[in-house]
């Protein structure tokens, strides 16, 4: 897959690191090998030697930059045809808040044993949240902050600056 040039912030001999290409949530990042390779355990040494020191930097970078409440970093991977990839998602208070105003999400508590509270939610909902809403809906949630293209080039200008 060809990624737009305008969403890369990044890159290394074996990593691009590029903006989500379908999220409206400003700062969510992809992390994706190079090499057609789906597996860590088939990747090269060198990148997985250069694979620790960039997920560092990019937690880093996101939480000095973005000052998200939480940063979700994760790996899924069933679908065919994509390289290894990584997914940093950031968190915002807003973006908790947009969640507990949405009582379609309610019903996530629905058939858990507690009272629903705002302290209850875990990153598995508000990861389907920010997928469902900011990904997939046609009408996402109205962002607060700087927009994606701001949050490029700021993360961008960030990663220029030698650790």
């Amino acid at each position: 897959m060809q990624v737009d040039p305008a969403f890369v912030l990044h890159q290394t001999e074996h990593w691009l690191l590029n903006h989500h290409l379908a999220s409206k949530l400003p700062g969510y990042l992809m992390l994706g090998a190079k090499a057609p390779i789906d597996s860590l355990a088939d990747m090269p040494e060198a990148a997985l030697a250069e694979l620790g020191g960039l997920l560092a930097k990019t937690q880093r970078v996101m939480e000095t930059q973005l000052q998200p409440k939480w940063l979700y970093i994760s790996r899924y991977g069933h679908m065919p045809g994509f390289p290894l990839h990584f997914h940093f998602i950031p968190v915002y208070d807003w973006v908790e808040q947009a969640f507990w105003r949405d009582e379609r999400y309610r019903l996530l508590h629905a058939f858990g044993a507690q009272e629903p509270a705002q302290t209850l939610t875990d990153g598995a909902e508000l990861t389907l949240f920010v997928w469902r809403e900011f990904g997939e809906s046609t009408t996402p949630p109205q962002t607060q902050g700087p927009g994606v293209e701001q949050v490029i080039e700021q993360l961008s200008a960030a990663f220029k600056i030698p650790a």
